[in-house]
């Protein structure tokens, strides 16, 4: 039986499209789902992201363990910064992408993707003992998962910002890809939240973290402050068009155990300057020295028929790729896909021809993202 989030009981009043997603009951859409997608690129649109997960890792040694387990280098990070990065397996591949928030000196907050989120809390139990059979010195961190105490959600958009102003938060302090805590105010009544500014729409966004048993009223008051600036809740549909068109990777479309970081354009995720030893490294310093076979492009047609993930790519006959995401773009107004082809292919301008169940259809390729917002200052 699938979960479902601690906002269930909002998307049955506001009558969403379920769908199981990574084990979860999710909104597949409230409504219209190119409304939706408009109304974060125009206004700003509300997400539950409750099915994500959430992993608590503090205490002494926290930090020197992350740099064994993820590839990124965690040592230089300062308190309220927020960093993108990947849990690679021993062989090369990816087990997940993820993000993970340094809280205080010694916690971080890690979050998986909902259907990864067993196994990355399986590899962390495995990884610690691993590394503190390695390290005496170790440290004494703990790890636990703390997703379901929690919800998250998100607000992205072109008015996310002003939205929680109007909410008593001083967003233009909080710059990209950092988290504080923040309290949300209106009409006599607040809301504590943890307050992040990353994004996975291509918009400027935030996220909100709170105890599970606040959700409703953290909802309930973004949706009042939202009504004048137009906003909308999104579901899944809109959020899987609006990360395509920001040319951002999709887990098991973009990336999945077999893929490697530099195949997907990842490279610089991955810290091999860092002086910890983390899992894996000997393979992608190895990797890191070559030329993947294959590399991550953008395509468009011009036509209506879009390209879906794993239909093959050919040239003069030949397959020579495959697609992972492909969809008809709402603000291009034309199919986008994007796909790993043999690097011979790989150049912007290259005509190759997608498999659209037997009918192959010309596209062409175009460096990511497809679509790029115009940045303020501040975000």
């Amino acid at each position: 039986m699938a979960n479902t989030t601690p906002l269930a009981a909002v998307h049955e009043r506001l009558g969403a499209t379920m769908t199981d997603f990574g084990g979860w009951q999710m909104p597949l859409k409230y409504g219209s789902e190119l409304a939706e997608h408009q109304a974060v690129r125009e206004a700003v649109g509300l997400f539950d992201l409750s099915h994500m997960g959430q992993v608590s890792v503090s205490g002494e040694g926290a930090e020197k363990f992350l740099n064994y387990a993820f590839t990124g280098n965690f040592s230089p990070m300062s308190v309220g910064r927020a960093k993108y990065t990947l849990m690679p397996t021993a062989d090369g591949g990816v087990l997940d992408d993820l993000i993970i928030y340094r809280l205080a000196e010694t916690d971080w907050l890690v979050i998986p993707n909902a259907g990864n989120t067993p196994a990355v809390l399986q590899a962390l139990s495995e990884r610690a003992e691993t590394y503190r059979s390695k390290n005496t010195e170790a440290g004494t961190f703990t790890i636990a998962n703390i997703g379901p105490e929690r919800a998250i959600m998100a607000v992205q958009g072109p008015k996310a910002a002003e939205l929680l102003s109007d909410l008593g938060v001083a967003v233009a302090e909080l710059k990209f890809y950092t988290c504080a805590p923040a309290t949300l105010s209106a009409d006599g009544a607040s809301q504590d939240i943890l307050l992040a500014r990353t994004g996975y729409t291509g918009e400027d966004g935030f996220e909100l973290y709170c105890p599970a048993e606040n959700a409703e009223a953290v909802w309930d008051m973004i949706v009042t402050a939202g009504e004048k600036h137009g906003l909308l809740p999104a579901g899944l549909a809109a959020r899987d068009s609006l990360r395509l068109e920001a040319g951002l990777h999709l887990y098991g479309h973009e990336l999945n155990l077999d893929v490697d970081p530099y195949t997907a354009g990842l490279g610089s995720a991955v810290s091999l300057k860092k002086d910890d030893d983390f899992v894996g490294r000997d393979v992608f310093e190895e990797k890191a020295a070559g030329t993947p076979a294959r590399t991550l492009v953008g395509l468009v047609a011009e036509g209506r028929r879009a390209a879906r993930a794993g239909y093959p790519i050919q040239h003069e006959g030949k397959v020579v790729g495959e697609v992972t995401s492909g969809a008809l773009s709402p603000t291009l107004k034309h199919p986008v896909a994007m796909a790993y082809v043999d690097r011979e292919f790989a150049a912007p301008d290259t005509c190759l021809d997608v498999d659209i169940r037997g009918k192959l259809q010309p596209y062409r390729v175009v460096e990511l993202p497809f679509y790029r917002r115009t940045k303020k200052e501040g975000n």
